[in-house]
């Protein structure tokens, strides 16, 4: 498998799109991720070298079941304890390691996996002129998946930084960084913190 900064240096128009690491997804949740404390010092030093260049995103559920539509309130319906009339609001922030960094760094909320999908993030990228993604957070096969292939679509270079994405299946995160630096080789590189930061 194919791995590191295989398509030259990482400039200047570069984002680092942080993927819902939010208190949602740790402790105690439902939905909590056992890797999310042991990746959470890589992401925050991705934070660290470049706050303004950091875009957080915060995956926000409805308020209730009855509230989202399609498959999504199926979803909802086994998951009601995650609804927001279910849970305490400070439960859908940063954990306090991050947020500590916003502002400079920004927020996008967003409803569904994808951060392309009802937000603004796609024009605000491209009025700043950015080309290139590093991409942290969790799940690595769900909602850091939606955004690497909608970054890939869009056409961006994405750098998925694999010490800093976690997930709560193993198996799944495991099965997921040889897809993106097998599978999606010619369009993904996969490279760890310190080489980022090396080269950023």
């Amino acid at each position: 498998m194919a791995s590191g900064l295989r398509f030259g240096p990482i400039g200047e128009n570069t984002v680092h799109l942080c993927v819902d690491m939010q208190c949602l997804f740790t402790g105690s949740s439902p939905w909590a991720m056992p890797w999310f404390e042991r990746v959470l010092p890589n992401v925050c030093l991705l934070v660290e070298k470049r706050p303004t260049h950091t875009v957080f995103t915060r995956f926000i559920p409805p308020l209730s079941p009855e509230n989202s539509g399609g498959a999504w309130a199926r979803y909802y319906n086994k998951w009601r304890c995650m609804t927001l009339d279910q849970l305490p609001p400070e439960d859908v922030n940063l954990v306090a390691e991050l947020e500590s960094f916003v502002p400079p760094a920004r927020v996008v909320d967003k409803s569904v996996y994808s951060p392309w999908h009802f937000t603004q993030l796609q024009q605000t990228l491209r009025m700043a002129n950015v080309d290139t993604l590093l991409i942290s957070g969790g799940e690595t096969d769900v909602c850091v998946l939606a955004t690497v292939l909608g970054g890939v679509d869009l056409g961006y270079r994405v750098i998925l930084v694999s010490d800093a994405v976690c997930s709560s299946s193993d198996q799944a995160h495991d099965a997921m960084q040889g897809f993106y630096a097998g599978r999606l080789s010619l369009q993904v590189e996969t490279a760890e913190t310190q080489v980022i930061l090396s080269n950023w």
